[in-house]
């Protein structure tokens, strides 16, 4: 067999639909960008829909199939309703990547309920929501599908301070995909949970966060930096027929962070 054909066997994802929350900007825009160069009509979404459209709109300059609707994560009617509008337009999603996220941050001795309480239904009640109705499309398709979590190296461990309710969201974001993947495997769908450590973004380089000393700042990954498209290359090797048998599991993607002692 051709290499050509063999890879394209391993990772094309033609006709494949695919949700990727979050995808206006940064990780989520440029797991979008892979998805879709891989063959996926991709749907990313937005708090903002404008912000989402105009996203959608470059890549569809670049010959993308790639579209958008908006989600807003306090809001489960919203949810409920752009699943229904994504299904009704491009069919049951196979592919759902729920990267949207909130990572602005406060000291613990100072936290306030308002925070946490918000920052879970960002980083945890909307992800299960989603798997919720994007799961049972999937089963009800009968085709199989693919779930993949976007937590964060930080939830093994290493955190900066000021971070607990986003750290403390994203480590249960890993319980979330144990029990999705138990409960949907006999549906042949997969469940993976990805750990990006130092992506360089905009978002992430001005989230909001407590003053930081730069004497307790983390090591920068001694392999430099990750792009949002370094992210969105795992994410593809997950959503791949080539991970077709890998399910409940932890990738962290630090760039080598690990090993910086």
């Amino acid at each position: 067999m051709a290499a050509p054909e063999f890879f394209n066997e391993l990772f094309a994802l033609d006709g494949k639909v695919a949700l990727v929350t979050g995808g206006s900007a940064g990780i989520g825009l440029g797991i979008a960008e892979v998805l879709a160069r891989a063959g996926a009509k991709v749907v990313i979404s937005g708090r903002n829909l404008d912000n989402a459209e105009e996203a959608a709109s470059q890549l569809r300059e670049e010959g993308l199939d790639v579209a958008a609707v908006r989600l807003d994560p306090a809001d489960e009617q919203s949810i409920v309703e752009a699943c229904g509008e994504v299904i009704a337009a491009q069919g049951p999603p196979w592919i759902l990547v729920n990267n949207a996220g909130k990572q602005d941050g406060e000291f613990l001795l100072e936290a306030t309920s308002e925070h946490w309480d918000e920052t879970y239904a960002i980083n945890l009640r909307w992800p299960m929501l989603l798997i919720r109705e994007i799961g049972q499309a999937m089963v009800d398709a009968g085709e199989g599908g693919r779930v993949i979590n976007i937590s964060s190296r930080a939830a093994q461990g290493r955190m900066m301070a000021g971070l607990g309710a986003y750290v403390a969201s994203k480590t249960a974001m890993g319980g979330l995909s144990m029990a999705s993947a138990t409960e949907l495997v006999e549906h042949g769908i997969t469940v993976n949970t990805l750990l990006p450590g130092g992506v360089m973004t905009p978002g992430g380089m001005s989230a909001t966060r407590p003053p930081v000393d730069p004497d307790k700042m983390p090591p920068r990954p001694p392999m430099g930096m990750s792009t949002p498209q370094d992210i969105g290359a795992a994410v593809l090797f997950f959503a791949s027929p080539a991970a077709h048998k890998i399910t409940n599991q932890v990738v962290a993607l630090d760039a080598g962070f690990s090993v910086v002692l």
